[in-house]
């Protein structure tokens, strides 16, 4: 039962630090897509990448080998890890710092792939006024 709660837990905070962040970055990342992709299609990049964004944020979060630990023990001599506090308060901090960590990866990737259009997105404009 303990194992139940604990993954409970580990994917609400997982989800909500995924709401947190992707709350911080919508105002950049629409501003990017409607300067690069235009008005038309901006709206569903957006919502792609936000559930792209849930996905990383929840699955680096969630660690489902580690939970895994408290059903069955890695080998027959082992016994089941306890739940103690000391071991949820680790547990939810593990859970927060690598969520950000996948979010953080993640929007570099599209930060870096956005820059890239934007580059070419200017050239291309700069030799469309040009001639």
């Amino acid at each position: 039962m303990e194992f139940l709660l604990l993954l409970i837990v580990t994917l609400a905070i997982a989800i909500a630090v995924s709401i947190i962040v992707l709350a911080f970055f919508r105002k950049p990342v629409d501003k990017i897509f409607h300067r690069i992709i235009g008005e038309e299609i901006a709206d569903a990049w957006r919502k792609f990448l936000t559930f792209a964004l849930f996905v990383v944020g929840i699955s680096s979060g969630v660690n489902i080998w580690k939970l895994e630990q408290f059903i069955q023990p890695a080998s027959p001599d082992e016994k089941i890890t306890e739940l103690t506090a000391e071991y949820w308060g680790l547990e939810i901090y593990r859970t927060i710092i690598h969520t950000l960590g996948g979010l953080a990866w993640a929007l570099l990737l599209f930060f870096v792939v956005a820059l890239i259009a934007f580059v070419l997105v200017k050239r291309g404009e700069m030799k469309a006024a040009k001639g």
